[in-house]
């Protein structure tokens, strides 16, 4: 399993592509990780970064990969960075928003299959057809290393936190945080009641496939946990949580309402956990909270204050 090292080591390669991301308390024991002011409005070229940097001579025809729309953006941007060919599958399910995104940094974009996975599977043919490098959103250790470095850089700036909550999909984050914080600090996994992936996994002690919907399934809905990121599941998770869709709303309504932070679904899961009481720290606990994403129409949150 990748360690704080090579989360180290991530950091020190992706540096001068990625920005480092602010802060912000919430009150006295409460702090945000803004990582939805990330380029591409998520922490997805982190990942993407590490794994394309890491590699010795790409192969001609660029590189390519399947997203629910976060991990393709940041694949194209990191292509259009590099001077890169970029080939991203997306499925139904992906906003027309971050499609066209995607195709503004110069990617070609397929849309393939009803959710994410369905996309991945159309990819992975593409890729041993094409003979592209694939840059996996999450199953891949240079991808949660690279990802990892959220966590880093909110150590380094709150050193005092106690548990960090992330929201899960595949797992990249959470395994690359997991990564970083190992046993130090308590790490609470938080998903959407409608994508369940590492709950199920969990229960079952080994990755499953489970049924995938609700209002954050572009950015959460991995029909099945990452192998890589469950093996650190497995040994450092502290807690895995549970929220509704409705809390996810609210959560988003509530990040705008108080700070103006315009979060996508999946990007206000994490915090949901804590709005909605699923999960409840401890008198005097420090708590972080990673919002991941901000892909999301403004409009949609601007309907009151």
């Amino acid at each position: 399993m990748i360690a704080r090292h090579d989360v180290a080591d991530a950091a020190r390669r992706i540096a001068a592509h990625v920005r480092r991301t602010p802060t912000v308390a919430l009150d006295g024991t409460t702090v945000l990780k803004l990582e939805l002011t990330q380029h591409t409005g998520s922490f997805k070229p982190r990942g993407a970064f590490n794994d394309v940097l890491s590699r010795v001579g790409l192969p001609a025809a660029g590189i390519i990969a399947a997203s629910g729309g976060n991990h393709g953006q940041a694949v194209a941007y990191v292509a259009h960075k590099l001077g890169l060919t970029a080939e991203v599958f997306v499925p139904e399910v992906c906003p027309t928003l971050k499609r066209e995104r995607i195709a503004g940094f110069g990617a070609t974009v397929v849309v393939s299959g009803a959710i994410y996975d369905d996309a991945q599977n159309a990819c992975s043919i593409r890729a041993a057809q094409s003979g592209a490098h694939l840059v996996h959103p999450f199953d891949r250790d240079e991808v949660m290393a690279g990802a990892g470095t959220v966590a880093l850089e909110f150590h380094q700036e709150e050193p005092d936190l106690d548990t960090v909550l992330v929201a899960v999909g595949g797992g990249g984050l959470l395994g690359g945080t997991l990564a970083y914080f190992g046993p130090d600090i308590r790490v609470v996994a938080v998903e959407p009641q409608h994508s369940q992936a590492l709950h199920a996994a969990l229960a079952a002690g080994r990755p499953v496939e489970v049924s995938v919907a609700g209002v954050a399934a572009d950015s959460l809905g991995a029909r099945r946990i990452g192998d890589r990121p469950f093996e650190l599941a497995a040994t450092h998770l502290y807690r895995s949580v549970i929220v509704s869709d409705q809390a996810i709303v609210a959560a988003q309504q509530h990040l705008w309402e108080t700070v103006r932070i315009v979060a996508e679904p999946g990007g206000a899961t994490a915090f949901a956990a804590l709005l909605d009481g699923v999960y409840r720290p401890e008198p005097g606990e420090r708590v972080g909270v990673i919002i991941c994403g901000g892909n999301v129409d403004p409009g949609t949150l601007a309907t009151s204050t």
